[in-house]
């Protein structure tokens, strides 16, 4: 499993700690060196990303240098030839237009290694693709996202993905998602009416769903501490109940359910459903 990440922040104290601990414990991993999103908006941002790791400059065989596709395919082959990069990642997030010669010239650039494209449209993207001879990697948003927490309840146990089943099938080298967060980047936020925890589970041999815990008294936004506990003392029940095998992730959430105390914040709840989906799919992948 390779995480592809992209920094949101131009402050990249937390991106060198967490990169460190990757290198250290000899996790590959892909970096985008163009990143959209965050402080990276904004024109006026330094977005030279590789002088801000400095670390990894001379680990080139621990790490893959990602792009994001944004019509410029001259700008990235010069940006990685002045750095000395090569055996490149290229996201296309919204697609690839295979009528689109520029594009599929680019692609099939020696430089460019991994292809990780949105898996949707036409069917006769995915064939085009593997004819360059390339490793070519599915991306989805398979989270349902939702106006309001509450509104998790209506449907709270619902299909994820049945992509680590079949990609191989397909003549993929991979498969990618956006985890339990979704694809939209969504920068700081309010006090919510009601708590929901997403968690991932492998339901049968080929499904992964997704269930969602979402706390009782939601009328208004007070006690966000005795929301977390209603809807996190409704894990244990239902993972046990099932018989599922649990992740250390949700183990530290049923511990964190028995204690008065345990309200990690909203931040750190979103972490471990993370932290449940990536575990999840390093499990279940084969070796």
């Amino acid at each position: 499993m390779i995480p592809i990440i992209e920094p949101v922040k131009q402050q990249m104290n937390g991106m060198n700690i967490a990169l460190g601990v990757m290198i250290e414990n000899g996790m590959k991993f892909a970096i985008i060196l163009n990143p959209n999103d965050g402080d990276f908006k904004h024109e006026n941002i330094d977005n030279d990303i590789l002088k801000q790791l400095p670390q990894i400059i001379d680990k080139k065989t621990q790490w893959i240098p990602a792009y994001t596709y944004k019509n410029n395919p001259e700008r990235l082959l010069e940006h990685a030839s002045l750095n000395g990069l090569d055996d490149l990642m290229i996201v296309l997030p919204k697609g690839v237009d295979v009528t689109d010669e520029r594009l599929m010239s680019f692609l099939s650039n020696e430089t460019v290694r991994y292809i990780v494209f949105a898996n949707s449209g036409a069917r006769s993207v995915r064939p085009r693709l593997l004819k360059l001879d390339k490793h070519i990697i599915s991306l989805k948003d398979r989270f349902n996202s939702r106006t309001r927490n509450a509104d998790y309840e209506l449907v709270n146990d619902e299909f994820f993905s049945d992509d680590f089943a079949f990609y191989s099938a397909d003549g993929l080298y991979g498969f990618s998602d956006y985890t339990t967060i979704g694809k939209d980047f969504v920068e700081g936020g309010m006090l919510p009416y009601a708590i929901a925890i997403h968690l991932t589970y492998k339901k049968t041999e080929e499904e992964i769903y997704v269930h969602h815990f979402v706390s009782e008294n939601n009328y208004d936004q007070s006690n966000i501490k005795g929301k977390f506990h209603e809807a996190a003392q409704k894990i244990e029940p239902f993972f046990n109940g099932c018989d599922i095998v649990h992740t250390s992730a949700v183990d530290e959430l049923i511990e964190k359910s028995k204690s008065d105390d345990g309200y990690p914040g909203l931040g750190y709840l979103k972490k471990l459903s993370v932290k449940n989906h990536l575990e999840l799919i390093n499990r279940i992948l084969p070796e």
